[in-house]
Protein backbone atom coordinates (compact mmCIF):
# COMPACT_ATOMS: atom_id res chain seq x y z
CA UNK A 1 0.00 0.00 0.00
CA UNK A 2 1.18 3.63 -0.52
CA UNK A 3 0.90 6.19 1.96
CA UNK A 4 1.10 9.73 1.76
CA UNK A 5 1.29 11.57 4.96
CA UNK A 6 0.35 15.16 5.08
CA UNK A 7 1.53 17.20 8.15
CA UNK A 8 2.13 20.29 9.56
CA UNK A 9 5.09 19.18 11.95
CA UNK A 10 7.77 16.61 10.94
CA UNK A 11 11.55 16.71 11.36
CA UNK A 12 13.95 18.03 12.92
CA UNK A 13 10.97 18.79 14.98
CA UNK A 14 11.30 16.80 18.00
CA UNK A 15 7.63 17.20 19.62
CA UNK A 16 5.11 14.51 20.31
CA UNK A 17 3.34 14.58 16.69
CA UNK A 18 6.39 14.12 15.18
CA UNK A 19 7.16 10.73 17.54
CA UNK A 20 4.49 9.20 16.52
CA UNK A 21 4.29 9.91 13.18
CA UNK A 22 7.92 8.45 13.44
CA UNK A 23 7.15 5.04 14.76
CA UNK A 24 4.52 4.89 12.32
CA UNK A 25 6.66 4.92 9.48
CA UNK A 26 8.99 2.87 10.90
CA UNK A 27 5.83 -0.04 11.47
CA UNK A 28 4.36 0.76 8.58
CA UNK A 29 7.64 -0.05 6.14
CA UNK A 30 8.61 -2.99 8.50
CA UNK A 31 5.01 -4.41 7.34
CA UNK A 32 6.29 -3.56 3.53
CA UNK A 33 4.21 -0.56 2.88
CA UNK A 34 5.84 2.76 1.06
CA UNK A 35 5.25 5.76 2.49
CA UNK A 36 5.85 9.43 1.50
CA UNK A 37 5.63 12.40 4.10
CA UNK A 38 4.57 16.04 2.46
CA UNK A 39 5.56 18.75 5.50
CA UNK A 40 7.11 21.86 5.87
CA UNK A 41 10.80 22.24 4.14
CA UNK A 42 12.86 22.42 7.23
CA UNK A 43 16.06 20.50 4.94
CA UNK A 44 14.85 16.80 5.63
CA UNK A 45 14.30 14.46 2.49
CA UNK A 46 14.57 11.42 4.04
CA UNK A 47 13.36 9.24 6.80
CA UNK A 48 14.74 5.76 6.92
CA UNK A 49 13.61 5.41 3.58
CA UNK A 50 10.63 7.34 3.50
CA UNK A 51 11.10 10.20 1.20
CA UNK A 52 10.00 13.30 2.82
CA UNK A 53 8.76 15.90 0.04
CA UNK A 54 8.88 19.82 1.41
CA UNK A 55 6.55 22.27 1.20
CA UNK A 56 7.82 25.82 1.35
CA UNK A 57 7.50 26.97 5.19
CA UNK A 58 8.03 30.31 6.59
CA UNK A 59 7.57 32.16 10.08
CA UNK A 60 4.15 33.56 11.12
CA UNK A 61 3.39 36.62 13.14
CA UNK A 62 2.11 35.13 16.41
CA UNK A 63 4.78 31.96 16.28
CA UNK A 64 7.88 33.24 15.14
CA UNK A 65 9.88 30.42 16.80
CA UNK A 66 8.80 28.14 13.82
CA UNK A 67 8.28 27.79 10.15
CA UNK A 68 4.85 26.26 9.08
CA UNK A 69 3.98 25.57 5.41
CA UNK A 70 0.48 27.82 3.97
CA UNK A 71 -1.66 25.99 1.69
CA UNK A 72 -0.16 25.42 -1.81
CA UNK A 73 -1.33 23.49 -5.24
CA UNK A 74 2.08 22.06 -5.14
CA UNK A 75 0.24 19.68 -2.59
CA UNK A 76 -1.81 18.78 -5.57
CA UNK A 77 1.22 18.21 -7.52
CA UNK A 78 2.55 15.74 -5.48
CA UNK A 79 -0.14 14.11 -4.45
CA UNK A 80 -0.32 13.35 -8.21
CA UNK A 81 2.55 12.31 -8.77
CA UNK A 82 2.35 9.40 -5.68
CA UNK A 83 -0.81 8.70 -6.42
CA UNK A 84 -1.18 7.34 -3.10
CA UNK A 85 -3.58 4.60 -2.27
CA UNK A 86 -4.59 6.38 1.11
CA UNK A 87 -4.13 9.79 2.54
CA UNK A 88 -3.41 11.01 6.54
CA UNK A 89 -3.94 14.44 7.12
CA UNK A 90 -1.99 14.78 10.52
CA UNK A 91 -3.39 18.33 12.54
CA UNK A 92 -4.91 19.65 9.58
CA UNK A 93 -4.73 23.27 9.46
CA UNK A 94 -2.74 25.25 7.19
CA UNK A 95 -0.85 22.81 4.55
CA UNK A 96 -3.28 20.47 5.92
CA UNK A 97 -6.27 22.39 4.93
CA UNK A 98 -4.79 21.91 0.94
CA UNK A 99 -3.83 18.49 2.06
CA UNK A 100 -7.68 17.94 2.87
CA UNK A 101 -8.65 19.90 0.08
CA UNK A 102 -6.71 18.09 -2.74
CA UNK A 103 -7.07 14.34 -1.07
CA UNK A 104 -10.97 14.89 -1.13
CA UNK A 105 -10.85 16.64 -4.90
CA UNK A 106 -8.93 13.57 -6.12
CA UNK A 107 -10.78 11.33 -4.60
CA UNK A 108 -8.57 9.42 -2.46
CA UNK A 109 -9.35 7.49 1.06
CA UNK A 110 -8.70 10.14 3.45
CA UNK A 111 -7.93 10.18 7.38
CA UNK A 112 -7.25 12.77 9.33
CA UNK A 113 -5.58 13.27 13.46
CA UNK A 114 -6.23 15.54 15.17
CA UNK A 115 -3.28 16.45 18.07
CA UNK A 116 -3.55 19.93 19.35
CA UNK A 117 -6.48 21.82 21.03
CA UNK A 118 -5.92 24.93 19.18
CA UNK A 119 -9.29 26.44 19.76
CA UNK A 120 -8.46 26.08 23.74
CA UNK A 121 -5.08 28.11 22.67
CA UNK A 122 -7.32 31.86 21.37
CA UNK A 123 -7.40 32.59 25.19
CA UNK A 124 -3.44 32.11 25.96
CA UNK A 125 -2.74 34.45 22.71
CA UNK A 126 -5.40 36.56 23.77
CA UNK A 127 -7.82 36.43 20.87
CA UNK A 128 -10.28 34.58 22.60
CA UNK A 129 -12.96 36.19 20.12
CA UNK A 130 -11.95 33.51 17.47
CA UNK A 131 -12.72 30.42 19.23
CA UNK A 132 -15.83 30.01 17.60
CA UNK A 133 -14.01 30.66 14.25
CA UNK A 134 -11.11 28.21 15.05
CA UNK A 135 -13.81 25.31 16.22
CA UNK A 136 -16.04 25.79 12.90
CA UNK A 137 -12.40 25.73 10.63
CA UNK A 138 -11.41 22.85 12.26
CA UNK A 139 -14.47 20.89 12.43
CA UNK A 140 -15.07 21.89 8.77
CA UNK A 141 -11.67 20.01 7.65
CA UNK A 142 -12.13 16.86 9.68
CA UNK A 143 -15.54 16.15 8.62
CA UNK A 144 -13.96 15.95 4.86
CA UNK A 145 -12.50 12.93 6.11
CA UNK A 146 -13.67 9.14 6.27
CA UNK A 147 -12.23 8.91 9.49
CA UNK A 148 -10.61 10.71 12.52
CA UNK A 149 -8.99 10.18 14.79
CA UNK A 150 -7.85 11.60 18.52
CA UNK A 151 -5.49 10.95 21.14
CA UNK A 152 -7.55 10.70 24.31
CA UNK A 153 -11.37 9.58 25.46
CA UNK A 154 -11.72 13.22 26.56
CA UNK A 155 -11.12 14.75 23.43
CA UNK A 156 -12.78 12.61 21.54
CA UNK A 157 -16.11 13.58 23.59
CA UNK A 158 -15.32 17.13 23.26
CA UNK A 159 -14.56 16.97 19.29
CA UNK A 160 -18.50 14.82 19.37
CA UNK A 161 -19.83 17.90 21.30
CA UNK A 162 -18.42 19.91 18.26
CA UNK A 163 -20.31 17.84 15.66
CA UNK A 164 -16.90 16.37 14.45
CA UNK A 165 -17.57 13.00 12.86
CA UNK A 166 -16.44 9.56 12.74
CA UNK A 167 -14.05 9.75 16.06
CA UNK A 168 -12.11 7.28 16.75
CA UNK A 169 -9.09 7.38 19.90
CA UNK A 170 -5.63 6.20 19.12
CA UNK A 171 -3.62 4.24 21.17
CA UNK A 172 -0.56 5.37 23.30
CA UNK A 173 2.68 4.13 22.64
CA UNK A 174 5.99 4.86 23.99
CA UNK A 175 10.02 3.17 23.46
CA UNK A 176 10.19 1.04 26.76
CA UNK A 177 13.95 0.31 26.03
CA UNK A 178 14.90 3.49 25.44
CA UNK A 179 12.90 5.31 28.51
CA UNK A 180 13.83 3.42 31.05
CA UNK A 181 14.92 4.03 34.88
CA UNK A 182 18.07 2.35 34.13
CA UNK A 183 18.98 5.57 31.78
CA UNK A 184 19.81 7.46 35.39
CA UNK A 185 23.51 9.30 34.79
CA UNK A 186 25.19 11.14 37.12
CA UNK A 187 26.60 13.76 35.73
CA UNK A 188 22.85 14.22 34.13
CA UNK A 189 21.62 14.85 37.70
CA UNK A 190 23.98 17.26 37.95
CA UNK A 191 23.89 19.05 34.97
CA UNK A 192 19.66 19.35 35.41
CA UNK A 193 20.37 20.55 39.03
CA UNK A 194 23.00 22.90 38.17
CA UNK A 195 25.38 20.89 40.62
CA UNK A 196 22.65 20.54 43.77
CA UNK A 197 21.91 16.87 43.25
CA UNK A 198 20.81 16.17 46.65
CA UNK A 199 17.83 18.53 45.98
CA UNK A 200 14.38 16.76 45.02
CA UNK A 201 14.83 17.17 40.67
CA UNK A 202 11.59 18.50 39.76
CA UNK A 203 11.46 18.02 35.82
CA UNK A 204 9.41 19.53 33.01
CA UNK A 205 10.25 18.52 28.64
CA UNK A 206 8.11 20.29 26.38
CA UNK A 207 7.71 23.09 24.09
CA UNK A 208 8.54 26.64 25.95
CA UNK A 209 4.67 28.21 25.22
CA UNK A 210 2.22 30.51 27.11
CA UNK A 211 -0.40 27.50 26.94
CA UNK A 212 2.61 25.08 28.88
CA UNK A 213 1.12 27.02 32.32
CA UNK A 214 5.01 26.58 33.21
CA UNK A 215 5.11 29.89 35.36
CA UNK A 216 3.00 27.79 38.00
CA UNK A 217 6.29 25.24 38.52
CA UNK A 218 8.22 28.53 40.53
CA UNK A 219 5.62 28.66 43.56
CA UNK A 220 7.28 25.79 44.62
CA UNK A 221 10.90 26.74 44.17
CA UNK A 222 9.62 29.96 46.20
CA UNK A 223 8.33 28.08 48.85
CA UNK A 224 10.82 25.35 49.18
CA UNK A 225 14.74 25.22 49.09
CA UNK A 226 14.41 21.46 48.74
CA UNK A 227 13.66 21.27 44.90
CA UNK A 228 15.55 22.42 41.63
CA UNK A 229 13.91 22.59 38.33
CA UNK A 230 15.35 21.41 34.73
CA UNK A 231 13.12 22.49 31.94
CA UNK A 232 13.70 20.94 28.72
CA UNK A 233 12.73 21.92 25.63
CA UNK A 234 12.51 25.38 23.45
CA UNK A 235 9.79 27.41 21.96
CA UNK A 236 8.23 31.24 21.60
CA UNK A 237 8.28 31.76 25.56
CA UNK A 238 11.75 30.82 26.37
CA UNK A 239 12.89 34.32 27.11
CA UNK A 240 10.33 35.26 29.13
CA UNK A 241 10.59 31.93 31.50
CA UNK A 242 14.17 32.38 31.51
CA UNK A 243 13.15 36.08 32.80
CA UNK A 244 10.29 34.81 35.34
CA UNK A 245 12.25 31.91 36.70
CA UNK A 246 15.36 34.05 37.38
CA UNK A 247 17.00 33.73 41.27
CA UNK A 248 15.65 30.38 41.30
CA UNK A 249 16.97 26.99 41.29
CA UNK A 250 16.47 26.77 37.74
CA UNK A 251 18.12 25.07 34.53
CA UNK A 252 16.93 25.67 31.05
CA UNK A 253 18.27 22.87 28.61
CA UNK A 254 16.72 23.47 25.43
CA UNK A 255 15.89 20.93 23.08
CA UNK A 256 17.00 17.14 24.32
CA UNK A 257 16.33 14.11 22.49
CA UNK A 258 17.10 10.75 22.06
CA UNK A 259 19.65 9.36 24.92
CA UNK A 260 19.96 12.80 26.28
CA UNK A 261 16.47 13.20 27.01
CA UNK A 262 16.15 9.69 28.24
CA UNK A 263 19.37 10.27 30.77
CA UNK A 264 16.99 13.51 31.68
CA UNK A 265 14.18 11.52 32.57
CA UNK A 266 15.44 9.02 34.48
CA UNK A 267 18.34 11.00 36.43
CA UNK A 268 15.21 13.47 37.67
CA UNK A 269 12.86 12.80 40.70
CA UNK A 270 9.50 13.96 39.54
CA UNK A 271 7.45 15.08 36.03
CA UNK A 272 5.68 18.09 36.58
CA UNK A 273 2.94 19.06 34.01
CA UNK A 274 1.15 21.85 34.93
CA UNK A 275 -0.80 22.30 31.11
CA UNK A 276 -4.31 21.62 30.87
CA UNK A 277 -5.02 22.27 27.28
CA UNK A 278 -3.28 19.03 26.50
CA UNK A 279 -4.55 16.51 24.23
CA UNK A 280 -2.60 13.54 25.61
CA UNK A 281 0.58 14.75 26.55
CA UNK A 282 3.56 12.02 25.13
CA UNK A 283 5.81 13.24 27.92
CA UNK A 284 3.66 11.76 30.83
CA UNK A 285 4.12 8.26 28.97
CA UNK A 286 7.94 8.81 28.40
CA UNK A 287 8.28 10.02 32.03
CA UNK A 288 6.41 7.02 33.37
CA UNK A 289 8.43 4.73 31.28
CA UNK A 290 11.26 6.45 33.08
CA UNK A 291 10.30 5.31 36.26
CA UNK A 292 8.94 8.80 37.47
CA UNK A 293 6.16 10.21 39.29
CA UNK A 294 4.15 12.69 38.09
CA UNK A 295 2.22 16.13 39.09
CA UNK A 296 -0.47 17.40 36.46
CA UNK A 297 -3.84 18.31 36.40
CA UNK A 298 -6.85 16.81 36.72
CA UNK A 299 -8.46 16.87 32.89
CA UNK A 300 -9.56 14.68 31.17
CA UNK A 301 -6.37 13.06 28.64
CA UNK A 302 -3.95 13.06 32.34
CA UNK A 303 -6.78 11.17 34.46
CA UNK A 304 -6.65 8.81 31.16
CA UNK A 305 -3.23 8.52 31.85
CA UNK A 306 -2.61 9.23 35.42
CA UNK A 307 -4.03 7.09 38.76
CA UNK A 308 -4.30 9.45 41.64
CA UNK A 309 -1.94 8.59 44.37
CA UNK A 310 -0.76 5.47 42.86
CA UNK A 311 1.20 6.44 39.30
CA UNK A 312 1.05 10.19 39.91
CA UNK A 313 -0.24 13.11 42.01
CA UNK A 314 -3.35 15.34 40.43
CA UNK A 315 -4.21 18.69 41.44
CA UNK A 316 -7.06 20.98 41.10
CA UNK A 317 -6.53 23.95 38.72
CA UNK A 318 -9.56 25.50 40.22
CA UNK A 319 -8.43 25.40 43.96
CA UNK A 320 -5.85 28.28 44.94
CA UNK A 321 -1.99 26.61 45.73
CA UNK A 322 -3.21 22.92 44.86
CA UNK A 323 0.04 22.70 42.15
CA UNK A 324 2.46 23.89 44.74
CA UNK A 325 1.09 21.97 47.66
CA UNK A 326 0.61 18.81 45.71
CA UNK A 327 4.16 18.90 44.44
CA UNK A 328 5.54 19.52 48.09
CA UNK A 329 3.87 16.36 48.96
CA UNK A 330 7.31 14.39 47.49
CA UNK A 331 9.57 15.79 49.95
CA UNK A 332 8.30 12.75 51.27
CA UNK A 333 10.67 10.32 49.34
CA UNK A 334 8.54 7.23 50.32
CA UNK A 335 6.06 7.81 48.53
CA UNK A 336 7.83 9.37 45.52
CA UNK A 337 9.40 5.85 45.16
CA UNK A 338 6.11 3.73 45.74
CA UNK A 339 4.88 6.19 42.97
CA UNK A 340 7.62 6.18 40.83
CA UNK A 341 7.55 2.08 41.15
CA UNK A 342 4.00 1.69 40.04
CA UNK A 343 4.27 4.34 37.21
CA UNK A 344 6.96 2.17 35.46
CA UNK A 345 5.38 -0.95 35.83
CA UNK A 346 1.97 0.34 34.31
CA UNK A 347 4.40 0.92 31.15
CA UNK A 348 6.87 -1.51 31.14
CA UNK A 349 4.80 -3.51 28.31
CA UNK A 350 3.67 -0.67 26.25
CA UNK A 351 5.61 -0.40 22.63
CA UNK A 352 4.68 1.59 19.97
CA UNK A 353 3.61 -1.52 17.21
CA UNK A 354 0.10 -1.64 18.88
CA UNK A 355 -0.93 1.80 17.95
CA UNK A 356 0.81 1.61 14.49
CA UNK A 357 -0.76 -1.67 13.63
CA UNK A 358 -4.46 0.29 14.97
CA UNK A 359 -3.83 3.32 12.34
CA UNK A 360 -2.68 0.88 9.46
CA UNK A 361 -5.70 -1.26 10.02
CA UNK A 362 -7.70 1.83 9.47
CA UNK A 363 -5.66 3.21 6.64
CA UNK A 364 -6.90 -0.47 4.76
CA UNK A 365 -10.52 -0.22 5.98
CA UNK A 366 -10.93 3.18 4.85
CA UNK A 367 -9.52 2.08 1.32
CA UNK A 368 -10.72 -1.48 0.72
CA UNK A 369 -7.55 -3.09 1.02
CA UNK A 370 -6.79 -6.67 1.92
CA UNK A 371 -10.21 -7.71 2.10
CA UNK A 372 -10.72 -5.94 5.36
CA UNK A 373 -14.26 -4.01 5.79
CA UNK A 374 -15.17 -0.58 7.71
CA UNK A 375 -17.74 -2.86 9.32
CA UNK A 376 -14.99 -5.43 10.25
CA UNK A 377 -13.02 -2.35 12.21
CA UNK A 378 -16.11 -1.11 13.37
CA UNK A 379 -15.38 2.02 11.49
CA UNK A 380 -18.62 3.99 10.07
CA UNK A 381 -17.68 6.66 7.79
CA UNK A 382 -21.34 7.76 7.41
CA UNK A 383 -22.17 8.05 10.99
CA UNK A 384 -22.04 11.49 12.62
CA UNK A 385 -21.05 10.87 16.39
Amino acid sequence: MKIAIITETFLPSTDGVVTRLKACIRYFQKEGHDVRVIAPDLGVYEFEGAEVKGVPARTLLLYRSKKFALPTRKVKKLLEEYDPDVVHVVNPALVGMAGVYYAKKLGYPMLASFHTQVPKYADYYNVPMFKGFLWWYFRKLHNQAELNLCTSEAVKKELMEQDFHNVHVWQRGVDTDLFHPDKYDKTMRDRLSNGQPDKKLLLFVGRLAPEKEIEKIKSVLDSSDEFALAIAGDGPHRQTLEKHFAGTNTVFTGFMHGEELAKAYASSDVFVFPSTSETLGLVITEAMASGLPLVAAKSGPTCEQIEDNRTGLLYDKDKQGDFTNTVLRFADETLRKRLAKNARNDIAEMGWEAQSKQVLDYYKAIAGIEGMTLKQNNVNPSSSL
